[in-house]
């Protein structure tokens, strides 16, 4: 009787023990979603904190095409400007009135830069006092504001440059020295940078302090350069790197890694296809920074605007005085650019222009609330640059640009940046950002003009001291000895 007894037992044994087996990963997979259910709830709750940073959730672009009331990723709609401003209405707020573009020094009303402080921003003043109020204000269009003041205040201190050394005698004196005139047109940046660097205080005559060597050679100067020519600039870049690689010692050290150049015309972006070690090891500070061409590195390398120079203050145009909603105009020398004119030219409200106008361009600009960059022949031009100056919020339509600064400032603070995919939604995602958000918009645009502005003469936060912030960036923490 034992036996048959001992078995029955064992056989319900092994069904209770199967039966167990069979719910132990229901019971793991249970426990497991409840304990992530719990973390994920958990830490969202941290997160969201009123006044504290927080976690943003942007809906994808290709949603706005579902819903139109999702008409821009990166623009969520807030409380409209009537309610912000207790029920004020848009034709009670005290208007900005500046017909001439060379009058500069309108007075806003009291009423009006309560909404829109223009009397704050119009130059793009950032407080560098440490007045807590005024760089609250121009906090959002850094990514991190004191961050920035704490290090370009180093590197005002501590930076230094050293230029290979020319003279007037040289046969490419031209080629390598600073212009003794006033640079003008689509890439003066190049020559005002050049002209800049040797009369800042950032030069150095000792290479052993020396934290980057700058090789001063210029690329619009080549091309113009009977000499030598779009054809002859591969050659003359070579030459010049095994000339100085001879010559000194700072290019063998370094495999040029703490070298650099400037160049901001087009050619340049094939100009070091014999010079490998220069577009590999070296600092390329250039205006054609398209991230989907194999000359540029992105984070290694850096954007300089390209700008074309006016005298001047920039000229003040109130947002309610601006009547168009964009504007652009220019020759049709790549498919974005004949995308947008077909799809808008015809459309009264937009302007949009497949040729060159011939009136002038600023009224244009200061007459528009958004001033359109279309990608041409490169990614860049000289528009967003025009935008900025004449209080126009850039809106960029050029896939692949590494913008200038994009290590400083925060675009999306003054910006609009689509996808060109994305050109038959431009009138919708414009029409959709809210008075109060365009406000804010075009403000930050008062904030960020003088960072696009080239001087005779350095003055502090202009174009030449944020290129310089961009290499003080980059350059090594660690100096290599002049001996070794």
């Amino acid at each position: 009787m034992a036996c048959p007894m001992a078995g029955t037992i064992l056989l319900r044994l092994l069904k209770d023990s199967r039966r167990g087996l069979f719910l132990v990963p229901i019971f793991l997979a249970f426990g497991t979603s409840f304990f992530i259910y719990f973390s994920i709830s958990s830490t969202l709750k941290l997160h969201i904190v009123p006044g504290q940073t927080r976690l943003h959730v942007n809906l994808p672009l290709e949603l706005s095409k579902l819903n139109p009331e999702h008409v821009h990723p990166l623009l969520i709609k807030r409380a409209s400007f009537e309610e912000r401003t207790n029920s004020l209405a848009l034709d009670e707020i005290p208007v900005l009135t500046n017909d001439s573009e060379d009058d500069v020094n309108v007075q806003e009303s009291v009423g009006f830069s309560e909404i829109h402080p223009l009397s704050n921003v119009s130059k793009g003043d950032v407080d560098h006092q440490g007045s807590s109020g005024n760089k609250e204000s121009n906090s959002e269009v850094f990514h991190d504001i004191t961050l920035f003041e704490e290090d370009y205040k180093e590197m005002n201190k501590s930076l230094k440059i050293y230029v290979y050394p020319h003279t007037k005698n040289d046969r490419f004196a031209n080629i390598l020295l600073p212009v003794d005139y006033e640079p003008g047109g689509n890439y003066a940046s190049e020559s005002y940078f050049k002209k800049s660097l040797f009369r800042s205080h950032f030069i150095t005559n000792d290479p052993s302090e020396a934290d980057l060597f700058y090789m001063p050679f210029s690329i619009a100067g080549l091309r113009h350069d009977k000499r030598v020519g779009v054809g002859g600039i591969k050659k003359f870049i070579k030459n010049y790197v095994d000339n100085i690689s001879v010559k000194y010692p700072y290019w063998n050290r370094s495999g040029g890694a703490d070298h650099f150049y400037v160049a901001c015309h087009s050619v340049g972006r094939t100009a070091m296809e014999k010079a490998v070690e220069v577009k590999l090891n070296a600092i390329q500070v250039v205006c054609s920074s398209s991230y989907f061409l194999s000359g540029y590195v992105t984070h290694k390398d850096a954007s300089i605007p390209q700008i074309w120079p006016r005298k001047g203050e920039p000229p003040i145009r109130a947002p309610s005085q601006r009547k168009k909603l964009a504007f652009y105009a220019g020759a049709m020398n790549s498919r974005v650019r004949e995308f947008l004119v077909n799809t808008f030219e015809n459309d009264s409200g937009m302007s949009i222009h497949r040729t060159r106008l011939k009136s002038p361009y600023s009224e244009a600009l200061l007459g528009s609330k958004y001033c359109i960059h279309a990608k041409g022949f490169e990614v860049n031009t000289a528009r967003i640059g025009d935008a900025l100056y004449y209080g126009c919020v850039p809106v960029v339509l050029a896939d692949h640009y590494d913008l200038p600064y994009a290590d400083i400032l925060n675009w999306n603070s003054f910006s609009l940046v689509l996808s060109t995919a994305d050109i038959p939604l431009l009138k919708k995602v414009l029409e959709g950002i809210e008075f109060e958000e365009y406000l804010k918009l075009q403000n930050n645009v008062m904030k960020v003009q003088k960072h696009f502005q080239w001087h005779n003469f350095p003055v502090d936060f202009d174009a030449f001291h944020m290129v310089m912030y961009e290499l003080w960036l980059r350059r090594s923490h660690v100096r290599i000895p002049v001996g070794s």
